[in-house]
């Protein structure tokens, strides 16, 4: 007995030393937050807006740290109780300029909350309610001077709102800003034109069809032939205001296809920025789809298509094909990949005469880098084209360099300053 007894204490000291000897796992950081690209990316599109107070570093980590990925209710429920402690501190703060910082960043957590949520959800009406009051009572607590306009187009109407620049900002180009596949009006002052008045510039961003309240109060799905919405809020904003010295389209995300495209058509656009490349919709939409499935396609096997898109169960694509059937106004995934057919610059190009400066990330889930390449050698009548891919290490490789905006920012103000002196 006493033997054993020997021989477990030998063992238990020879464990002891060799695990209190064995070398310690590095404790290294990591560059995400989630496995899944999707909530990851959601979620450093928040901290994104963090330097100009549409967000709060440790608060929005404390927000992230109760959300399981994969699941839109626990991220409606992490980022609405955000954007409701926002809210209910702006209410009782008595300095003005943390009263309208808090309503900013409850504007950014009430748009994030309703992100993953399905198109249709009966909490989306109450969140973009909450998320417009809190942006426009914020704007109006800090002081930012803007001006919205109603822009005519047709029966319907799309909406504008103009940023007037600080002195001597005439002598600059006007910087007119549109969005993409699910950004809103709103949120581009903070990814934007905070910056830009900072520099100098006067900014006029829009929402045309498919985007922010066009899209949810009127109905008005997405069209491709961009020239005629981008058009209709030019006319609507030159009848009012003066004719600034210049005018630079810039496109978020499909905004990268959406400013190009109008910039085509329109000989008032001197110069035009895609932020990120947008230059073939179609190889976009269909560059995680396996194979097998247009095989499926091709052979009419509808039934096990639709049994296969009922049963996906990755969030990214899911929320890709949703969205898309939403700001499309079509009825299934397919016919969504068969909408971005039309999105593509192959066609337009090469009557772009403007100047432009195109940004990509290496490290895009959404849009392939090579479509870099491909839209500039496109541009053969271009004024003159700029073309920078900010890769990994930089910290500007995702899609729209999200969690690097100082980065893209720098490149756009030093062309603009370059280009148009």
């Amino acid at each position: 007995m006493r033997r054993i007894v020997v021989i477990v204490l030998v063992i238990l000291a020879v464990t002891l030393v060799v695990v209190a000897l064995w070398p310690a796992s590095p404790d290294r950081g990591q560059a995400a937050f989630f496995a899944d690209r999707s909530y990851d990316f959601e979620a450093k599109r928040v901290l994104n807006d963090v330097a100009v107070a549409g967000g709060d570093t440790q608060e929005t980590l404390q927000t992230i740290a109760g959300i399981d990925a994969g699941d839109a209710d626990s991220w409606y429920r992490a980022w609405k109780g955000a954007g409701d402690r926002a809210t209910a501190l702006s209410a009782h703060t008595e300095s003005t300029l943390e009263q309208g910082n808090a309503l900013l960043r409850a504007h950014t957590y009430y748009r994030t909350a309703e992100f993953f949520l399905p198109p249709h959800d009966p909490r989306r009406p109450e969140l973009w309610k909450l998320n417009l009051d809190a942006f426009y009572r914020g704007l109006g607590v800090l002081g930012v001077a803007h001006e919205r306009i109603g822009v005519p187009y047709g029966e319907h109407h799309l909406n504008a709102v103009y940023y007037p620049g600080p002195a001597g900002s005439a002598r600059r180009p006007l910087l007119v800003v549109v969005g993409g596949y699910d950004s809103t009006m709103e949120e581009l002052y903070l990814s934007v034109v905070a910056a830009a008045l900072r520099h100098g510039y006067a900014v006029l961003t829009y929402e045309g069809p498919g985007q922010g309240s066009v899209l949810r109060d009127q109905g008005l799905t997405f069209e491709s032939n961009w020239e005629k919405p981008n058009g209709a809020v030019l006319d609507t904003f030159l009848a009012t205001h003066a004719k600034p010295a210049r005018i630079v389209l810039l496109g978020e995300s499909l905004g990268g296809y959406l400013a190009p495209r109008a910039a085509a058509f329109d000989p008032r656009i001197d110069g035009a920025v895609a932020f990120d490349v947008w230059y073939d919709g179609y190889a976009i939409a269909t560059r995680h789809v396996p194979g097998f499935i247009f095989w499926l396609r091709e052979r009419g096997y509808n039934g096990v298509l639709r049994f296969l898109a009922s049963h996906n169960s990755d969030p990214g694509s899911k929320w890709a094909t949703d969205n898309g059937q939403w700001v499309f106004g079509v009825a299934n995934p397919f016919a969504v990949m068969d909408a971005f057919k039309a999105y593509t610059l192959a066609p337009v190009a090469g009557r772009i005469k403007a100047d432009v400066l195109l940004l990509a990330g290496a490290d895009d889930h959404f849009v392939p880098p090579d479509q870099l390449d491909a839209l500039r050698d496109s541009l053969t009548q271009a004024h003159s084209v700029k073309a920078i891919l900010f890769d990994r290490a930089s910290g500007g490789g995702l899609h729209c360099q999200i969690g690097a905006p100082s980065l893209w920012q720098g490149a756009l103000f030093d062309w603009l300053a370059q280009t148009f002196p």
